[in-house]
């Protein structure tokens, strides 16, 4: 039988359910909530740069705003042309101190080394043509130029930069001096014992010494010049941003004060006037202080440096032309030269005629650049003397010429009444009294230069502070009146 499922439909409205059948429950109607309002999307956020730059516009439309602005730009203008020229003559001073004591003396210390190591080679040969006779004071001499070729070269890498050129330039001449030495050292044994090799030794050291360690010294000596030329530029050129800076603080405060007049009918305001007065002094200072230093430093230059580079050219000069005078009767002509000409002639006369010309060019720019008697006359004895040197020299190689070797000998190394070693050395005298009075020269140039810096930064600084205390402190005077 089947059965009919029963419907769950509700009864039509109206009719009662009939008794027994189960009811519904009534579910009571659901309030419509009304939708939520979608919010606008939100705008860019300002930044704080905005924000503070409207604040500024309108304070700006205020007289008490205006003046606090350009109060605060007056103390920025006068503060940072105080800072500024403290930063910028500091380093001038910096430099016009490394000219002096660090710049320069590195250029004399190269100068010295290379002036060592030639007078070692050129006592090395005349001890050598002495031979058994050789002086005690002569090999002495020797001993000293290598001693302070040495010693000059710790000086020089303690003061050059590690890893430059002029530290491996020095590195280079220190590991060649030791064995420069054991050659000259050898050759001297040899030529004591009688045997002819000394001479090649002895030809051995003059050639690492002509070839390698001179032109080692030299290239020293022109690094470092160049080092000190950049200094000297350093330390004179002109504080252009500082200038700039004062030139547009000073037209700010006359612009301001010039402003307060036409509004108040006062001339003067004291914390202005203040400003201006001293950033007035700042600038003054700074022009007269530059223009002596600089006048200072140019005069070490001309007066000082190019004399002392050109008297050590003499020097340099002399000392090659010794050499090569006695290495001419060591070789007995062995070691020729073949001119442009084709003529052939002895290298080291040939190289003697050379270094003696350079070295009357070297002495007539040397007396052109003194300026005064003590520097001149040094210069003028030394130019006198190489003139007897030449003809001295003339005689002996007219006796080595003609076959009298022990004449030309005796008229180089000593033994005759006016040899040519006399002449050289009263030379080198007269060099070396020239160039001390040149570096006292240059030394208190440099440091009137150097001295007319000082106090400057500190009193820049100062003076900037005092400066832009007074445009505040004037604008404030103002902003008290709307109180």
């Amino acid at each position: 039988m089947t059965q009919t499922p029963k419907s769950s439909t509700a009864p039509p409205p109206g009719h009662d359910p009939a008794p027994g059948a189960p009811t519904m429950p009534s579910v009571p109607p659901q309030p419509v909530r009304p939708a939520t309002p979608t919010p606008p999307a939100a705008g860019p956020r300002r930044t704080a740069f905005a924000e503070g730059f409207d604040q500024l516009r309108a304070a700006a439309t205020t007289e008490p705003g205006r003046l606090r602005i350009i109060g605060a730009l007056l103390a920025l203008f006068v503060v940072a042309f105080g800072a500024v020229a403290a930063w910028q003559m500091t380093e001038r001073a910096t430099a016009a101190d490394d000219v002096l004591h660090r710049s320069q003396p590195l250029p004399s210390a190269a100068a010295d080394i290379y002036g060592s190591l030639a007078d070692a080679n050129t006592a090395a040969t005349s001890g050598y043509l002495a031979g058994l006779q050789e002086k005690h004071a002569m090999r002495e001499g020797y001993e000293r130029d290598i001693r302070t070729a040495a010693s000059k070269l710790v000086t020089a890498a303690a003061n050059s930069e590690p890893g430059s050129t002029s530290a491996n330039t020095i590195a280079e001449l220190s590991r060649l001096l030791p064995q420069y030495k054991g050659l000259v050292e050898t050759a001297r044994a040899n030529n004591r014992q009688g045997y002819p090799v000394g001479g090649a030794y002895l030809r051995a050291a003059n050639e690492m010494m002509q070839q390698k360690m001179l032109p080692a010294a030299e290239k020293l000596h022109q690094t470092e010049n160049q080092r000190l030329r950049d200094d000297y530029a350093d330390a004179k050129s002109f504080p252009w941003a500082a200038a700039g800076l004062g030139i547009l603080a000073l037209a700010a405060l006359a612009w301001a004060q010039h402003r307060n007049y036409q509004r108040t009918n006062r001339v003067l305001n004291h914390g202005l006037v203040t400003a201006t007065a001293a950033s007035t002094v700042v600038l003054l200072w700074l022009a007269v202080g530059h223009t002596v230093a600089r006048a200072g430093l140019t005069d070490s230059y001309d007066h000082g440096v190019r004399s002392l580079n050109v008297l050590h050219e003499a020097r340099i000069a002399s000392l090659t032309a010794r050499s090569d005078e006695n290495l001419n009767l060591v070789r007995r002509g062995a070691d020729t030269r073949t001119l442009d000409d084709d003529t052939v002639v002895d290298a080291y006369e040939w190289g003697y005629d050379q270094e003696i010309e350079q070295l009357g060019k070297a002495l007539v720019r040397a007396e052109g650049l003194a300026d005064d008697t003590a520097g001149k006359k040094p210069v003028q004895d030394a130019n006198g003397f190489m003139k007897v040197w030449k003809d001295r020299h003339g005689l002996a190689r007219a006796d080595n010429d003609s076959g009298n070797y022990q004449a030309a000998r005796d008229r180089v190394i000593g033994a005759a009444k006016e040899p040519t070693s006399v002449c050289f050395d009263n030379i080198d005298k007269a060099l070396a009294a020239a160039l001390k009075h040149e570096q006292n020269e240059f030394k208190q140039a440099a440091s009137d230069g150097r001295d007319s810096l000082a106090g400057l930064p500190t009193g820049a600084a100062v003076l900037a502070v005092l400066g832009a205390a007074g445009a505040v402190l004037g604008i404030g005077r103002r902003l008290s009146e709307y109180r």
